[in-house]
């Protein structure tokens, strides 16, 4: 049987680079089973010459489409065959329509891992069927906790078209100011347009809207994407977006502390019980039918079972068991974090049943 190697990105958060082959190997399992022209087994966390490798083996030599496929995994950084006892290198494909820099150039108190935002968008796309498609068709990412960006980001890096909504003013400001003059140091062709968000002739918030082009020729060909930011209540997402409009939803819920929704008129929700359960049915009726949420959270302040019960509750299916199972890890002495994914069910057509989505099996 084939076997492979891959060599771990280093992470400068320590705390993660220690947890991320255990993480990757979750991932790659579930990637193998989504994605992969083949199922990957015997994956395990190896050292080979006093280096840490998460290693697997497949029936057959891996594809070019399994190679790009695995180019993605959030924490890749070398792909080897293992050959004896050397190591020979695979060429990889990541799908990067810009500098990494997008990503890792903002520093700012509570940013969420980057490595790890990436892991949680892989996994959602895997679930709602969308990450074998990304290299033809583009998918659009919606973030309803967005913060400074960091999910939208990596929705541009991918291609994607990507929304996200956060009710904190200041947040809003540094993304803007971010992501203008990121565009324009790199020199990538956009427009950017900001206002006022108005429903019912009521201010609901701050809008800010940008269309890119992955390349200056196809934005010269009106091919462009699209990124558009809400300073609004995240309450307010069905009232902006069209009714299953979006592919998948991933955000990383409150740990805690004053973030994401004004709900009545009241000061910032602090539970992620509350916000989700007040939130979630609003986020599933812009999800399109197989789409997938995915969302992180600490469990020290809301358990697994409590969220299943609320995503259940709006009609979703938690994907459960395996390497779904695997994915909590600790962040600092108060974060014990952990993943979960869930996929809006397809009408039967022609009947008002439902049936699993085959992307969710």
């Amino acid at each position: 049987m084939p076997e492979y190697a891959i060599l771990i990105l280093p992470a400068a958060n320590r705390v993660y680079h220690d947890v991320s082959p255990r993480l990757l190997r979750a991932e790659l399992e579930i990637l193998g089973d989504t994605a992969l022209s083949q199922p990957v087994t015997e994956i395990e966390q190896r050292e080979i010459a006093g280096t840490e490798y998460v290693t697997f083996a497949t029936e057959h030599p891996l594809t070019e489409d399994d190679v790009a496929h695995l180019s993605d995994l959030s924490s890749m950084y070398v792909l080897f065959e293992v050959a004896g006892a050397l190591l020979r290198p695979i060429r990889t494909s990541p799908l990067a329509w810009f500098d990494s820099d997008l990503l890792t150039i903002q520093k700012y108190p509570g940013k969420t891992n980057e490595l790890f935002t990436k892991l949680l968008l892989n996994i959602t796309l895997l679930a709602a069927g969308r990450a074998t498609t990304l290299r033809d068709a583009p998918a659009h990412v919606l973030d309803p906790l967005c913060g400074r960006g960091t999910t939208l980001n990596h929705a541009m890096m991918y291609g994607c078209d990507a929304t996200g909504f956060e009710v904190d003013g200041r947040d809003f400001e540094a993304y803007e100011q971010f992501v203008k003059t990121w565009l324009r140091t790199k020199r990538v062709k956009h427009s950017a347009e900001a206002g006022a968000v108005r429903r019912n002739k009521v201010r609901l918030g701050r809008k800010l809207d940008i269309e890119f082009g992955l390349t200056k020729e196809r934005y010269k060909a009106g091919e462009t994407r699209s990124l558009t930011y809400y300073n609004c209540d995240t309450l307010t997402i069905d009232q902006l977006l069209k009714r299953d409009s979006v592919d998948v939803i991933v955000t990383d819920a409150p740990y805690g502390v004053q973030h994401g929704s004004r709900a009545a008129g009241s000061g910032p929700v602090r539970s992620p019980r509350e916000l989700l359960a007040a939130a979630v049915p609003g986020w599933t009726r812009v999800l399109r039918p197989g789409g997938a949420i995915g969302i992180s959270w600490n469990t020290n302040v809301a358990k697994r079972e409590e969220l299943t019960e609320i995503l259940a509750g709006a009609g979703l299916r938690v994907r459960a068991g395996g390497p779904y199972d695997q994915l909590e890890h600790r962040v600092d002495q108060a974060i014990l974090r952990d993943l979960i994914v869930a996929v809006k069910e397809v009408p039967h057509e022609g009947r008002g049943e439902t049936h699993r989505d085959q992307s969710a099996r």
